[in-house]
């Protein structure tokens, strides 16, 4: 217990001694810290910010009748027959699904679904005296729709709930209004790719911050997008369904597919674009501020190595008077984690200040404060990583002192 003390005792005799190198040190390990722990936070906030753009107008799971194709009408594989080979090609069948109210409830009798409603989508254009724009009104139960969207959130002006049991009603994006010069309370004209021709009054105006979205989306009741499609009340196409968890959607998909007679795709499959850019950007966001960590550790490896070359006779003396290798890789490695653990402190507290300060920058809508995640398991990653790396800085150093032989250096 003794000599692990006085192991202690030498460690930090040299590092009080030599304040200016250890402050330095311990500076160089801050602002890797603190740079890693604030790029990783910027990562994983713009992340999460265009996952909760993804899910303005996409559910965690939508089942749907998938696109059928033709099938040879002989199998190529029957060989004692004449083959009839056909071209292939997409077969144009009805998108109705079969009993949705029945395939909503099965979807609720799972205990990880949080919601599930039917959707009708129809391409419409939409008119306003001689200007016309091409777009998709969405045919819903507007109260399931906004617990599952939240579409109250992005609404500029009107009532989203005016839809609820009104036939004659519609919810445009702000690119529309724009477009056509339209307000609150004024009537728009829409024609259906069916052929039918409506006249709807704006009963609200939303704006999602996507522009191709504000410029082509809008809300109807689903019994005025089923009459669009010249359809009956049953027909839907789409089902939407909320996970208690997003990050498992693909799992439960899965689960649920081999109960369903139709395509049960999790929000990763169809946005998969974009979590390939968020993954090369985290990627590489990671690779930036972890490279400034390790040219901060070889500072204290620096530091360390010169204070060896400086200290040949004190580590002859110590081993000469009974101290071991493990005795003297102890005392560096010490120096070397104390270090890191003030400059890692360090660089937690500034990293988290940084955070706080972009935190409550408001970027205006639709953003809204600046998109930085605080998260305790990056501090928690930094903070470790950040040992780690010192540890490795001060090993290093620690054993070229241990292997000195004490006779060599009394010889010089």
């Amino acid at each position: 217990m003794k000599v692990k003390n006085v192991n202690i005792d030498i460690a930090l005799t040299h590092i009080f001694t030599r304040k200016k190198q250890t402050i330095v040190a311990a500076l160089g390990v801050m602002l890797g810290i603190a740079v890693y722990l604030f790029m990783n936070s910027l990562s994983a906030g713009f992340t999460r910010y265009s996952t909760n753009e993804i899910f303005k107008n996409s559910a965690h799971i939508k089942l749907y009748k998938e696109d059928a194709i033709s099938e040879p009408l002989i199998p190529s594989a029957d060989t004692g027959q004449l083959n009839v080979i056909v071209n292939p090609q997409i077969l144009q069948e009805s998108k109705k699904l079969i009993n949705p109210q029945a395939l909503i409830q099965q979807l609720k009798q799972y205990p990880f679904i949080t919601h599930a409603i039917a959707q009708v989508n129809v391409d419409v254009f939409y008119n306003n005296g001689k200007s016309q724009l091409t777009g998709t009104a969405n045919g819903v139960d507007i109260t399931a729709a906004d617990a599952m969207f939240n579409i109250t959130s992005y609404m500029l002006a009107g009532n989203l709930h005016d839809l609820q049991d009104n036939v004659n009603a519609i919810v445009i994006g702000k690119g529309i209004a724009e477009k056509l010069n339209l307000g609150l309370e004024d009537n728009i004209t829409i024609t259906s790719s069916q052929g039918v021709n409506k006249l709807l009054k704006i009963k609200g105006i939303f704006s999602t911050g996507n522009t191709f979205t504000d410029q082509s989306k809008s809300y109807v009741n689903i019994h005025t997008a089923q009459q669009f499609a010249k359809e009956n009340t049953t027909y839907v196409t789409t089902i939407y369904a909320n996970t208690n968890n997003s990050d498992r959607a693909i799992q439960y998909a899965k689960k649920i597919q081999p109960s369903m007679r139709y395509k049960v795709e999790a929000w990763q499959i169809t946005n998969a674009d974009v979590l390939s850019g968020n993954k090369v950007r985290s990627t590489l966001m990671g690779a930036i501020s972890l490279s400034i960590l390790i040219v901060a550790a070889f500072g204290i490896y620096n530091i360390l190595n010169m204070t060896v070359m400086q200290k040949l006779n004190d580590i002859a003396i110590l081993k000469a008077t009974g101290f071991s290798k493990k005795d003297v890789i102890t005392i560096f490695v010490t120096e070397a984690v104390i270090m890191g653990l003030l400059g890692s402190v360090a660089g937690l507290l500034m990293g988290a200040i940084l955070i706080a300060i972009m935190a409550n920058i408001y970027m205006g809508p639709p953003a809204g404060y600046f998109p930085i995640y605080f998260n305790a398991t990056i501090f928690a990653y930094s903070f470790l990583l950040g040992a780690l790396v010192t540890f490795c800085a001060g090993y290093i150093p620690a054993l070229k002192a241990a292997r000195i032989d004490p006779v060599e250096i009394f010889r010089k």
